[in-house]
């Protein structure tokens, strides 16, 4: 899966151990035990291997928003008061969100 430099460090620090996405068709087949590679979005060098601990799918951002704990999504207490599930749609349209819903995939460094 490609992913902004920005997450990709977090997630390589510890800091961010849920990564949210569309639930769409290719995503369906991520399974718990699944080893996902991470490619940074600006360096395809640049790689990070993950394993799947826990998948959560809701119908939208807002739900998700509800029931995950943000500051493991890749929010910092800097930014945590002004998270919001319309930060999304900087990647995932509500069409999109709408017609297939949406996941957090929780993982851990391998």
């Amino acid at each position: 899966m490609k992913l902004n430099p920005s997450p990709m460090e977090k997630i390589r620090e510890g800091i961010k151990t849920i990564e949210l996405r569309l639930y769409d068709e290719k995503r369906r087949n991520i399974s718990v035990g699944d080893i996902i590679v991470f490619i940074n979005s600006e360096n395809s060098n640049d790689t990070l291997s993950v394993t799947v601990k826990n998948i959560f799918v809701y119908k939208s951002f807002p739900e998700l928003y509800d029931n995950l704990p943000l500051l493991k999504c890749g929010y910092t207490a800097e930014n945590i008061d002004t998270a919001s599930p319309d930060d999304m749609e900087l990647y995932y349209s509500k069409e999109k969100q709408n017609q297939y819903g949406v996941m957090g995939i929780e993982i851990a460094l391998i």
